[in-house]
């Protein structure tokens, strides 16, 4: 879901630079003296972007002024909707260890994500492992996602990511505990003959 997102805002970005570098580009060269196209809203370097009778058409009408107000509050909203979901970070960049001694130690999030998914990936059974973090820095939560061999028992797998590479991460960071979503995909793989 997350490459879709990201695939999604990186084309919506892209569509809006383009419209904006056109439209702002044949701005620029009109107001510079280049001639105005055919197809162009206004007639040449000194025309105005809304003339009087473009500004006052509407002005009578009860629905007119409520109708842009609620579209430019909605594109508002939108916007900062947006800018935000870039903005913010989903994963920590690193996670607070305890040392014991009261000051504490900064760990990256991708290191522990990087030991915990190579770990998990010499489990018998599992073919790949991918680990991300997400949460706060001082309570991180993991989501782990395994590719199984075809002979690999859910169970047993599951169990030994819950008591070797989990445990082995929450305990060498001090945390009290470290939740994780794992998510069980299976190896694609052609049937076998039975005869």
């Amino acid at each position: 879901m997350r490459a879709v997102l990201g695939r999604v805002n990186r084309v919506l970005l892209a569509i809006a630079g383009l419209v904006l570098l056109a439209l702002g580009g044949s701005v620029l060269a009109i107001g510079l003296g280049a001639p105005a196209p055919s197809w162009w809203l206004h007639d040449g370097r000194h025309d105005v972007l809304l003339d009087e009778a473009e500004r006052t058409r509407w002005q009578d009408d009860g629905w007119w002024w409520p109708v842009v107000l609620a579209v430019l509050a909605l594109l508002v909203l939108l916007c900062l909707w947006w800018l935000v979901a870039v903005v913010r970070r989903r994963r920590p960049a690193e996670v607070l260890v305890d040392t014991g001694d009261g000051e504490g130690a900064a760990l990256r999030g991708r290191a522990l994500e990087r030991a915990v998914a190579e770990e998990a990936s010499h489990l018998d059974g599992v073919a790949q492992a991918r680990v991300l973090l997400a949460g706060r820095r001082t309570a991180p939560r993991a989501r782990v996602r395994l590719l199984l061999e075809p002979h690999a028992d859910p169970g047993t797998v599951l169990h030994a990511l819950a008591t070797g590479a989990l445990a082995h991460a929450r305990d060498s960071t001090g945390l009290a505990g470290l939740p994780a979503e794992v998510r069980l995909h299976g190896v694609r793989h052609r049937a076998e003959r039975v005869s």
